[in-house]
């Protein structure tokens, strides 16, 4: 399997894995997945995520967290914006909103990968990689 957008690969292992509700999910791990996992646990949809393999089969180990006791993922969905054959960028004036602020927008900026609220923060724009609400 060719996977040239490992950003929708991760985003569709993460929603596979909550809808089965594991625990954990594995994905391959690049400086992309692990910098949108770090954004992921810094917004709190993901408990951790660590990396296990050697060279360049490391992948990152995602733990999922769920919510109440019949376990309601926390994510409730995950969509990919910006895709290889068609890039979304944004401006820092047009930064996208995700379901009035309650789900992040994880945008790809000069300053490194953050969330829709820190780039409006900083005055910047870039590339609108995935909505997560």
């Amino acid at each position: 399997m060719a996977a040239n957008d490992t950003i929708a690969d991760m985003l569709t292992r993460i929603r596979n894995a909550n809808l089965a509700r594991h625990q954990t999910t594995q994905v391959p791990a690049t400086k992309m997945t692990r910098n949108i996992a770090k954004v992921l646990q810094d917004e709190g949809f993901i408990a951790e995520f660590s990396e296990s393999g050697q060279g360049i089969k490391q992948n990152l180990v995602i733990s999922l967290k769920y919510k109440g006791k019949n376990r309601q993922p926390l994510i409730t969905a995950l969509k990919r914006v910006s895709k290889p054959g068609l890039r979304v960028y944004s401006n820092r004036k047009e930064l996208p909103r995700v379901l009035g602020g309650i789900g992040i927008a994880i945008i790809s900026t000069s300053s490194g990968i953050m969330t829709d609220r820190e780039a409006r923060r900083q005055n910047l724009g870039g590339e609108v990689l995935c909505y997560v609400w």
